[in-house]
C-alpha cells in the first residue's frame, strides 16, 4: 500500500512532468495559439488540487482501497492530459 507522503509525492511528480511537457511544447511552438495548451496547464491543476484533497481526507474507512482508487485515477487522468498534449502538434 502506498502511504500519504508517497502518494502526494507521486501526484506532484505526474503532474508537475504534465505541466513541464506543456511548457517545452510551447517553447518548441512559440508561433502557435497557447490557449488549448493553456487549458491543459489549467486542467492538470485543478487535478492536482482535487487528488490532494482526495488524499487528505479524513474519516476514510478502508485506506487502502481509497489510495488505490486515487492512485488509479491519477493514472486515468495523466493519462488523458498526455494524450492532450499530444494531440497539440
Amino acid at each position: 500500500m502506498a502511504n500519504k507522503r508517497d502518494l502526494k509525492k507521486d501526484i506532484n511528480y505526474v503532474l508537475g512532468d504534465i505541466i513541464e511537457a506543456v511548457y517545452v511544447w510551447e517553447y518548441a511552438n512559440k508561433s502557435k495559439d497557447n490557449k488549448k495548451s493553456e487549458a491543459i496547464i489549467d486542467e492538470a491543476i485543478v487535478t492536482f488540487d482535487e487528488l490532494i484533497a482526495k488524499v487528505n481526507a479524513r474519516g476514510v474507512e478502508d485506506k487502502k482501497a481509497h489510495f488505490k482508487a486515487i492512485n488509479k485515477e491519477l493514472e486515468d487522468k495523466g493519462r488523458t492530459l498526455v494524450e492532450k498534449i499530444n494531440k497539440l502538434g
